[in-house]
């Protein structure tokens, strides 16, 4: 019972040093998206910047951009590519929490630079191959239409070429309520800070727990010796579609429960609301269900080389 109640006032002890820096920056984020139209940027993520806009854009705190991106993917607006950038840059909550930790903040720039690197990498190398799928496929409708303009080809070259409207807005997924600007302005990143503070407690809370009874040089060596497994353990958290999963993460980080490596392979495959957007529509069941794929196989493979050039970076200094 004293492990349990001194890890409890110690977890909660750390948990409010956290909450008003969470306050502030959820404040400022709350600011940055009522003031900020993303309708002009819509267009610009169709052309050939838009796996640049969209990685850089995805960095964002929460999930409103992969929102929006998935949004426009749907609607063919947007390359896949495009929408892969969006989503290995989104962090949901990740990076507020690591601002707000003190020592946490210094990892936040590398872990930026991977996200936007792997993100602008893939984005373009995805594009360039479903282009060229595509070109195949609009050379062979354009080879077997008929004189006449029939035949099922034709109706296949018709629809690629068919003009596409926007049914609704699709600029971050959020609705934006300016009657109302203190519960806009304070009530809503309270609130919204209260909730990652109640996920960071029990990560906390949990992790003191287990060092407290197993003894933190066991559970240290047992996490450093699978630090090869970890990453596929992480993108599969990283793929729940809820803020909890880039806390916990992130969290988990912070008090040496996995590898930097690790935390970048989940915040890469972590999509916050996305992929549930994709999900909805159950018509592209197949293509969703690649692209998920994709993502987990791709943030694996993220995680165990960023792990590898740190346990190897490690050797050479331990000489």
């Amino acid at each position: 019972m004293e492990i349990l109640a001194e890890t409890a006032l110690d977890a909660l002890w750390d948990t409010l040093k956290l909450l008003p820096f969470l306050i502030v920056i959820y404040i400022l984020i709350e600011l940055l998206e009522h003031k900020t139209t993303l309708a002009k940027e819509n267009s610009r993520l169709s052309g050939r910047l838009g796996v640049l806009i969209g990685a850089a854009t995805g960095l964002v705190p929460q999930c409103g951009f992969s929102v929006m991106a998935a949004k426009l993917y749907d609607r063919g607006f947007i390359a896949v590519g495009t929408l892969i950038a969006v989503f290995i840059s989104t962090s949901d909550e990740a990076f507020v929490v690591l601002l707000s930790s003190g020592e946490g903040a210094l990892a936040l720039l590398p872990l930026i630079i991977i996200k936007i690197l792997v993100g602008v990498l893939v984005g373009y190398a995805v594009n360039a191959a479903a282009d060229l799928w595509r070109r195949r496929r609009q050379a062979e409708a354009f080879a077997s239409v008929t004189p006449d303009g029939e035949g099922e080809k034709a109706d296949y070259h018709a629809r690629i070429f068919a003009p596409k409207t926007e049914e609704e807005c699709t600029s971050c997924g959020r609705h934006h309520d300016e009657s109302h600007p203190a519960i806009t302005y304070f009530v809503n990143p309270l609130l919204h800070s209260l909730k990652v503070a109640v996920y960071i407690y029990i990560v906390t809370f949990a992790f003191g727990l287990l060092i407290g009874y197993l003894g933190e040089e066991a559970v240290m060596d047992f996490l450093g010796q699978n630090i090869y497994v970890q990453p596929f353990i992480t993108s599969l958290v990283g793929l729940i579609p809820n803020c909890a999963s880039s806390v916990v993460l992130t969290q988990s980080f912070l008090v040496g429960g996995i590898s930097f490596g690790s935390l970048t392979a989940g915040l890469c495959a972590n999509a916050g609301l996305g992929f549930v957007v994709l999900l909805k529509n159950t018509k592209k069941c197949k293509r969703n269900l690649a692209l998920l794929a994709g993502m987990y196989v791709l943030s694996v493979l993220v995680g165990l080389a960023v792990n590898g050039v740190g346990a190897a970076i490690a050797a050479v200094s331990a000489v």
